[in-house]
């Protein structure tokens, strides 16, 4: 008899696990090219800040997308939960590296770009290898 073997996207806590681990890579990596960029073609320092919460931003989206298309429900909230958790680890590396809390515009920017990444992850075409 044949055996039913289930994905990680049925456990929620993996599937976050793996959700953040994916929109971290996408943050280095943008945080990386922002920095080249930055180092390559400008003069001045004084758009690192917005560079650095548009790589933020774009982390988490791609984070709570990747959730909403393999999980197929509540992407506005698994999203949002999903970029509170981002959240949540850049406050304790911050904490950390620097000893210093990160600003609570953080949370408000990662919750709603999570949310709108959950949101079209949901409403976007079903991935074709799939197992539920």
């Amino acid at each position: 008899m044949r055996r039913h073997r289930q994905s990680i996207w049925t456990n929620s806590l993996l599937s976050l696990a793996v959700s953040l681990l994916c929109g971290f890579g996408c943050v280095l990596s943008c945080a990386v090219f922002f920095s080249a960029i930055t180092f390559f073609l400008m003069d001045n320092m004084k758009l690192l800040p917005v560079l650095s919460g548009v790589s933020l931003a774009i982390g988490s989206y791609v984070g709570a997308f990747i959730c909403g298309k393999h999980r197929r429900r509540r992407g506005l909230i698994e999203g949002a939960i999903c970029g509170l958790f981002m959240y949540l680890l850049c406050s304790f590396y911050g904490l950390a590296a620097l000893s210093s809390l990160t600003d609570i515009r953080k949370l408000l920017l990662l919750t709603i770009s999570g949310a709108a990444g959950g949101v079209t992850g949901v409403n976007s075409k079903r991935p074709e290898n799939l197992r539920n």
